[in-house]
């Protein structure tokens, strides 16, 4: 099997304290599975994060964003 790989890597965003960002990422294969993380730590959808994925295209949507986030 093929490996699954990044067609376009994250790049990074500036947003301002309070509003919200958009991370994206596109991968080689569609509809893989894909697990966001902060350092260790698994993203899960929740008020602050939502994940949107529509073939290969996966994206991260991180509301009102803090210093934390970065």
């Amino acid at each position: 099997e093929i490996p699954v790989l990044f067609k376009q890597e994250l790049q990074n965003e500036e947003a301002k304290e309070g509003k919200q960002v958009k991370l994206t990422c596109e991968l080689s294969k569609p509809g893989t599975p894909v697990k966001w993380m902060k350092g260790d730590t698994v993203l899960y959808a929740s008020e602050k994060y939502e994940f949107k994925q529509c073939g290969t295209v996966a994206e991260l949507i991180i509301r009102d964003v803090q210093l934390i986030d970065s």
